[in-house]
């Protein structure tokens, strides 16, 4: 039996999936955790490859959709397929045969990465909120100093974003964990913050957004996923979904994003 009433818009399930998300028990947690990195596969792929690539039994698939207010896998799936008619062109079987032809050369691999790169490209119109992006400009136009932070896989874009808004003389300060020390003292009422993150997300980065939350600062995320512990924290959201390739993430639409963000943010600070 399906649990309350099913989402009836991708917002509404994503929405839905953030509220559940936090209770599930392990396996049916691998689900939710699966589906909200990889939204865009529902429409086009099978319950079973679903499962497998969660790493769970199709049947644990099938109770997590029922979890979320649907029959069945048909049903939820059928929810996006309706959402993306029209769509981009998918661009993960072409990944799938390059992966096939087992050929691993220097030319090879960067064919494969520029593929992820442009998939990734190609589905950031779906990805990203207009209205959130235009929240987000209006927030770190109107702070005093906007604070930046990314670390690991985050820091080439918070360094970048920290470099073009320098380049565009708006008042940025890029926040790291050298010696451990705690620079959140230098986030003042009138600033904001930039956090970028992504899944399994930084503690460091999460612990800074709980602690300027606690204190009024609004904070603007770049993350990966739309179920994350940021939108609990009151952060404007937005979400970036990249194409991997084995061990590796394209950052090719993210580092898009942030160049749009940046762009509009000194455009918007010169008005």
């Amino acid at each position: 039996m399906a649990q309350g009433v099913a989402p009836a818009s991708v917002v509404e399930f994503e929405e839905k999936l953030l509220e559940v998300s936090a209770s599930l028990p392990k396996r049916l947690k691998q689900c939710a955790d699966y589906v909200a990195s990889n939204i865009d596969r529902i429409a086009v792929s099978t319950v079973a490859e679903m499962a497998e690539a969660a790493g769970v039994q199709p049947s644990a698939f099938m109770r997590f959709c029922q979890i979320m207010g649907f029959s069945g896998y048909s049903e939820m799936q059928r929810l996006f397929r309706e959402n993306y008619v029209g769509g981009w062109p998918d661009y993960s079987t072409r990944l799938d045969h390059l992966r096939d032809m087992g050929e691993h050369s220097g030319p090879r691999l960067l064919a494969e990465f520029v593929e992820a790169g442009r998939a990734s490209l190609e589905n950031l119109l779906k990805s990203v909120d207009p209205q959130a992006l235009e929240d987000a400009v209006e927030t770190l136009a109107g702070a005093n100093l906007v604070h930046i932070i990314g670390l690991r896989r985050s820091f080439p874009v918070a360094s970048y974003i920290a470099y073009a808004l320098e380049k565009m003389q708006v008042p940025a300060m890029l926040h790291s964990v050298a010696g451990r020390l705690d620079s959140s003292a230098a986030i003042r009422p009138g600033d904001a913050l930039l956090a970028i993150t992504f899944s399994p997300y930084s503690a460091e980065t999460l612990d800074l957004v709980e602690a300027v939350r606690a204190r009024g600062v609004p904070v603007v995320a770049l993350t990966d996923t739309s179920v994350n512990p940021l939108r609990k924290m009151g952060a404007t959201i937005l979400t970036v979904s990249e194409v991997d390739f084995g061990a590796f993430r394209s950052l090719s639409a993210t580092l898009c994003v942030a160049i749009a963000l940046s762009a509009a943010v000194g455009a918007k600070r010169k008005n």
